[in-house]
C-alpha cells in the first residue's frame, strides 16, 4: 500500500503541466503578419525590434516573435456554380499548382459551392486524391459564397489539427443565395484565428454585382489578414496561387499577452506597424477577449 501511495504521488505532477500550459496559453494573442516593400514584394528577416504591436490603440509588449515556415491547415473554397463551366480547369491546374507550393506537412481540404456548399474531400496530404476532387467538379446552380466560408471555419474548428488556419476562395461573381452576413462571416473569421485569402474571376459580370463581390471579398480578407485578387482573364489565376502559398510560408507570428486582462467577450482592435519606410503590414484586425 506504501509503494502503491508512493507511485500515486510521482505520478501527480505530469498530469499538471499541460493544465498550467493551457492556461497559459489562452491568454496569448497570436498574430500571423505579412509584410511587404514599396513594390509589392515580401520581406524576410526583419528583427522583432521593427515591430510594434497595438490593441485598441494601445502598445503591447511582444513576448513571442518568430519566422517560420509552419505546417497549415488549408482549406479550397471552389466556386462551382453554372458560370464557372468554362474557367473549372484551368482553377484545378491553379490549385494544384499552388498545393505544389505549399509545405508539404499542409493539410488539405476542399469545399465546393453553388447554391449549397459541401466538404468533397476531407483533410489530406495527397496531391492525387486533391485532384481527383478538382478535376471531378460538375458546375451548377448559384453562389452561395459566405455560407461556404461558414462551413468551412466550422470544418476547420471540428478537425483541423494546425495552429495555423487559411482559407483560399475562388469564385466567379456575387454571392446570390447564402442565408448568413457578410458580419458573421468576419465574426466567425476572427473566432477562428482564420486567414482568407480571395480571387474574384469578375470579368463576366455587370460593373454593379462585380462592384459588390470585390467589396464583399475585400472586407472579409482584409480583416483576417489575407488579400484579394481580381483578375478579369481566368488564366491569370495561375501566377495567383503559388504567390499566395508563397506568403503563406513567409509570414512572421508575433505573440502578446493583453495589457487587458478583462475576458469581456467585446472585440478587440489589433494593429502591427513595422519600421521600414513604404513598408505594408496585413494581419488580422482583431479578437475576441472571450474566456
Amino acid at each position: 500500500t506504501l509503494l502503491l501511495a508512493l507511485q500515486m504521488a510521482h505520478a501527480q505532477p505530469p498530469e499538471k503541466v499541460p493544465e498550467t500550459t493551457f492556461r497559459v496559453g489562452t491568454d496569448l494573442v497570436e498574430l500571423n503578419v505579412s509584410v511587404f516593400d514599396s513594390s509589392g514584394k515580401i520581406l524576410k528577416g526583419l528583427p522583432q525590434s521593427a515591430f510594434t504591436v497595438y490593441e485598441n490603440n494601445v502598445k503591447q509588449e511582444i513576448s513571442v516573435f518568430r519566422q517560420e515556415d509552419v505546417p497549415v491547415s488549408l482549406g479550397l473554397l471552389i466556386d462551382d456554380s453554372a458560370s464557372m463551366e468554362s474557367k473549372k480547369d484551368r482553377v484545378a491546374s491553379a490549385d494544384l499548382a499552388m498545393i505544389k507550393a505549399s509545405n508539404p506537412q499542409d493539410e488539405v481540404f476542399i469545399v465546393a459551392f453553388n447554391d449549397e456548399a459541401d466538404v468533397v474531400q476531407d483533410f489530406t496530404g495527397d496531391a492525387n486524391l486533391l485532384e481527383k476532387a478538382l478535376r471531378g467538379l460538375r458546375p451548377k446552380g448559384q453562389t452561395a459564397m459566405r455560407d461556404a466560408v461558414l462551413l468551412a471555419i466550422d470544418h476547420l474548428r471540428a478537425k483541423a489539427s494546425r495552429d495555423k488556419r487559411v482559407l483560399v476562395v475562388i469564385t466567379d461573381g456575387e454571392d446570390n443565395s447564402s442565408i448568413s452576413t457578410p458580419q458573421r462571416v468576419i465574426e466567425a473569421a476572427h473566432q477562428a484565428n482564420t486567414i482568407v485569402y480571395a480571387i474574384g474571376l469578375l470579368g463576366e459580370e455587370q460593373p454593379a454585382s462585380a462592384a459588390r463581390a470585390k467589396a464583399q471579398l475585400d472586407a472579409l480578407t482584409t480583416a483576417t489578414g489575407g488579400r484579394s485578387w481580381f483578375l478579369a482573364d481566368v488564366n491569370a489565376i495561375a501566377a495567383i496561387t503559388p504567390e499566395i502559398a508563397h506568403e503563406i510560408r513567409n509570414q512572421y507570428v508575433i505573440g502578446y499577452t493583453s495589457s487587458d486582462p478583462a475576458k469581456d467577450g467585446k472585440f478587440r482592435t489589433t494593429r502591427v506597424e513595422v519600421n521600414v519606410p513604404g513598408a505594408t503590414v496585413r494581419t488580422r484586425s482583431g479578437y475576441y477577449a472571450r474566456p
